[in-house]
């Protein structure tokens, strides 16, 4: 992970949109965390579920506490979480020659129920664009995975190109920065 660059984190104050809170994770979010990482279903197209054992033993007291990571809150419960990430130059998909642009990245609890991802992921990219007004940024996700597909396209993510990356087909695709009107 190559952290943000000049923003300043954690935001002044929690997100917050119609039916979110958009904030820095906390210890009464570790369970929560457990049971992200462990599901199957989550796991699908992230290279699977983790060992439950393993995570209560070897996750942190605070998961997730670093710069562009935000824990999405429904009603004071940890419901997923939405990440911005400098791409590393080592892998594959760039829409720059040196990489390093921010890689905007999300994953739900099964239970969360739909239509939070657009929502939370539109409070964190209106966010990254005041914070870093020319900033291009890139989603990669498997082409398999219909659901982000749709999300992607709905967040205004156009394809760059199609790559083979842990043993699967992953579609690789910029948003531009948006340009203020007025």
């Amino acid at each position: 992970m190559i952290e943000l660059g000049a923003v300043a984190w954690p935001p002044p104050t929690p997100l917050r949109t119609e039916r979110l809170v958009l904030r820095q994770s906390e210890a009464r979010d570790r369970a929560a965390f457990i049971d992200l990482f462990a599901s199957p279903e989550v796991g699908t197209y992230v290279g699977g579920a983790r060992p439950r054992a393993e995570l209560e033993r070897t996750g942190p007291a605070v998961p997730g506490r670093r710069p562009g990571f935000f824990v999405i809150d429904v009603d004071g419960a940890m419901i997923g979480m939405v990440t911005l990430d400098r791409r590393g130059p080592e892998r594959r998909g760039h829409v720059r020659p040196e990489g390093g642009e921010v890689e905007l990245g999300y994953m739900f609890l099964p239970e969360a129920g739909h239509g939070y991802a657009g929502e939370a992921c539109t409070a964190a990219l209106d966010w990254l664009a005041d914070a870093l007004p020319d900033e291009p940024v890139v989603l990669c996700t498997q082409s398999a995975n219909d659901r982000a597909m749709r999300l992607a396209a709905k967040l205004g993510f156009t394809e760059v190109e199609r790559f083979e990356e842990f043993g699967a087909e992953q579609w690789f695709g910029v948003r531009s920065p948006v340009t203020p009107s007025g």
